[in-house]
């Protein structure tokens, strides 16, 4: 019998609105907070952890190798190994990914994976100034917008990419609106969900994610106006916000698991990654969960559950509709649109709502997705153990 490759805990802190409640924690402070709390959870020894694997996007100004600090400050032995990767939104899916393929290829035994990002903690660069400048003003530039937020090839804000992903599929300034109404609606529902708790630390006196809106009012979100082009669609209430948070998951062997007395609670049955014009970048999740639905040999009928990331209504409708995904699928318990979304984390926090679906609505195989910037998408399936 294949000894598959497990998840065995996870953990995340609370998402934190960009400055307020996590506003003074830096990304290592999350990181080793939540990696704390999951290596509390397990009650193993923190030694036996061979590599961690961390997404981060806004890394400037969080010292030498984010992942390495996480790993030592959590407890991890200085023996381990430890790597900090940015595929930006991304991030966090692809760090739990790249733990997968160190442990098929018998690199290690055990790995933490997962991502943080205190989007409030984003430095200014002041261009120029090393050697000297000789004349005139020198413009701040926002190392948050820069490295975040920016189309690396357009220069145009993401919400422009999202602009387009509507008008190409049809996308209507109402469902859009409808749409972010229903993720706070269901995101509502985390702070009912005993199983969702269990994996959410409480935090700074936050108890549940701060950007949810207890009461949202579809009328309030159908008045905003266009965030990004004058006669769009994309609002700041159909986007997801900015936020900090981290979130970190355990993954080894199945043998592994059995040898240090764990329960794995799913595993990671397939994955795909994808690329895809950059000017349309919020629908790479429908390439990517198409090619992984036909790696596996199945189609959408076959998957319980989906997580996929809400950057923008838009592009997550746009995936749905033209993947003819019945909406009661997906995400089950809101999206970023109403929790918020730390870009190097929320790939990772997908993953720990997935398996909790899966679990408490005792539903077998899911596929969490993302658009990722700059014209890249990433879907994996989790399949509960």
């Amino acid at each position: 019998m294949k000894d598959r490759i497990v998840i065995t805990h996870m953990m995340r802190t609370p998402v934190g609105k960009y400055g307020k409640s996590l506003s003074k924690l830096s990304a290592v402070d999350l990181g080793t907070i939540a990696a704390k709390g999951l290596i509390g959870q397990t009650k193993i020894d923190p030694n036996i952890i061979d590599q961690a694997i961390i997404g981060n996007v806004i890394s400037a100004g969080t010292g030498q190798n984010l992942a390495r600090q996480i790993a030592l400050n959590s407890g991890m032995s200085e023996n381990s190994t430890a790597m900090t990767i940015n595929e930006v939104c991304g991030s966090g899916a692809k760090a739990v990914k790249l733990a997968y393929n160190a442990l098929a290829m018998n690199d290690v035994n055990v790995v933490l994976a997962g991502g943080t990002e205190s989007m409030s903690n984003a430095p200014y660069f002041l261009n120029g100034v090393r050697f000297g400048v000789k004349f005139g003003n020198q413009e701040l530039l926002d190392g948050l917008q820069k490295d975040g937020l920016l189309d690396a090839f357009s220069n145009q804000a993401m919400g422009v990419t999202a602009e387009n992903v509507a008008k190409k599929y049809n996308v209507s300034r109402q469902d859009q609106d409808n749409f972010a109404f229903r993720s706070h609606k269901l995101a509502n529902k985390i702070a009912l969900s005993s199983n969702m708790q269990k994996f959410i630390l409480k935090l700074n006196n936050l108890t549940n994610d701060e950007a949810i809106r207890s009461n949202p009012n579809l009328d309030s979100l159908n008045q905003l106006k266009p965030a990004f082009e004058k006669n769009g669609t994309v609002t700041a209430g159909n986007s997801s916000s900015l936020s900090d948070g981290a979130a970190m998951t355990l993954l080894m062997k199945e043998s592994m698991a059995n040898k240090l007395n764990l329960t794995p609670i799913a595993y990671i049955s397939g994955y795909s990654e994808v690329g895809i014009d950059p000017n349309i970048m919020g629908f790479a999740p429908y390439k990517a969960i198409k090619s992984l639905l036909e790696k596996q040999n199945e189609v959408v009928d076959d998957i319980d559950l989906f997580e996929i990331n809400e950057a923008f209504a838009a592009q997550c409708l746009a995936v749905i509709n033209e993947l003819h995904i019945p909406l009661e699928k997906v995400n089950v318990y809101g999206g970023s649109i109403a929790i918020g979304h730390p870009l190097g984390s929320t790939g990772t926090r997908l993953i720990i709502n997935m398996v909790s679906e899966l679990e408490e609505f005792h539903k077998n195989r899911g596929i969490v997705s993302m658009c990722i910037g700059g014209g890249l998408g990433i879907a994996l399936e989790i399949t509960r153990y």
